[in-house]
């Protein structure tokens, strides 16, 4: 994937935000988001401090991180309408790991499913996979306590990731994920590990 110098990351992978998209009252992300900037810092799954009842406290003067950061619902016009975070109880974004098991982890998309959401007996999380998992980016589910590599899927996944020859009908598929991610594989035997 080639970017322009300017394009931040999630820009490049989910787009530019949407100009008819906007947070409106959802302040899913000022609770269910871990944040460690060198501005602001608050545990996953925590209100911050400055969040109210009329949203965040401080708005005008928010930390650098909170003005910055987008869902992906903000950038991604597949992704239906209904699927803002708090409507549709999951949270979609661009997760960056520090150290991957694997080479599916260190950038990619998490869909995470939040407490009490019937995303899943609805069909909507279905129907916000099947909008993302659509091009060259990892894509994991997650309910809090664990998450799964859903794009690509697993054959894909394991080629990819043992360096085993891929089968006739995956080849281009697995060299490319390959040449995309294979920068990011782990060195040993836990670069084998899927989820």
């Amino acid at each position: 994937m080639r970017m322009h110098p300017d394009t931040d990351i999630e820009t490049g992978l989910l787009g530019p935000l949407l100009a008819d998209r906007d947070c409106g009252e959802c302040t899913v992300c000022c609770t269910a988001l871990k944040v460690d900037s060198p501005d602001f810092a608050k545990p996953a799954d925590t209100p911050c401090a400055q969040l109210g009842a009329r949203g965040c406290g401080i708005h005008p003067v928010r930390p650098r991180v909170c003005r910055t950061w987008f869902c992906a619902w903000r950038r991604v016009a597949a992704m239906p309408e209904a699927t803002r975070p708090d409507r549709c109880g999951l949270l979609v974004s661009v997760n960056f790991v520090r150290e991957p098991r694997n080479c599916f982890e260190g950038v990619s998309i998490n869909v995470r499913l939040l407490p009490g959401s019937t995303a899943i007996d609805d069909g909507t999380a279905g129907r916000v996979l099947d909008s993302l998992c659509d091009r060259l980016v990892p894509v994991w589910f997650s309910d809090g306590s664990r998450k799964m590599l859903v794009h690509p899927d697993n054959e894909v996944a394991q080629h990819v990731v043992s360096g085993r020859p891929a089968p006739p009908a995956l080849r281009a598929e697995v060299a490319a994920w390959r040449d995309r991610y294979g920068l990011f594989a782990p060195d040993g035997p836990e670069s084998a590990t899927i989820g």
